[in-house]
Parts: C-alpha cells; structure tokens; sequence
C-alpha cells in the first residue's frame, strides 16, 4: 500500500487532530482516514449546536 499522498503539512495537522503518530497516518488505509475525519466532522457540528 502507497502511503497517502498529501502535503507534509495537512499530514501534520491530520495526526494532530486525530490524535494519531505521523507514521501511522501516512499509512492508514485511504477508506479508514475517510471514516475518522468524517465522524470528526460530526463531533465538531454536534459540538458547535450545543
């Protein structure tokens, strides 16, 4: 598997937002990054409604 192909600098703010290591997110499975960031984006809309 290819590791993601995205700049250095989104692949920072990504492990820092999902609170996973740098390594590990460059080589998620492109299917499970798409999962956390979308239930990231659920928390942080429910999080904005309250």
């Amino acid at each position: 598997m290819r590791p993601l192909q995205i700049s250095p600098e989104t692949a920072q703010a990504l492990a820092k937002k999902l609170n996973v290591p740098i390594e590990h997110l460059m080589h998620m499975p492109q299917h499970i990054l798409m999962q956390k960031l979308a239930e990231l984006a659920k928390q942080d809309k429910d999080e904005s409604n309250e």
